[in-house]
């Protein structure tokens, strides 16, 4: 599967997202959180599982190290993913929203038909 095709988790998106700016484990816990309005809450486990993954994948990389606290930041490849991800995302809520309007419009129409 080329990058391109790469659908992310919603835990990825977001870890990926918060590394627009260095930060550690558990600064990347908190950005999460507070850009989704405390509905992803990341466990250390999942945390640090999904940046393994996305070190080995080079979305993003390793930076200095703080008091045993490591930094990661997005890589150049990693923003091309976020990029394809967010234009993917784009398209289905678009493509949502246009069926949703075309159907209540119908909905509407037939409503009026009738009466």
């Amino acid at each position: 599967m080329t990058d391109k095709q790469t659908v992310l988790t919603e835990a990825a998106y977001y870890i990926l997202l918060s590394l627009y700016e260095p930060l550690h484990g558990y600064g990347i816990m908190q950005k999460v959180a507070q850009m989704s309005g405390g509905r992803v809450q990341l466990g250390a486990g999942t945390l640090y599982g999904a940046l393994s993954s996305l070190v080995t994948k080079g979305w993003i990389v390793e930076g200095a190290q703080y008091d045993r606290k490591k930094e990661y930041q997005i890589s150049s490849l990693g923003h091309s993913v976020i990029s394809n991800e967010t234009a993917r995302l784009a398209e289905l809520l678009a493509n949502g929203q246009r069926i949703l309007r075309d159907a209540v419009e119908a909905d509407t129409q037939a409503d009026t038909e009738e009466g």
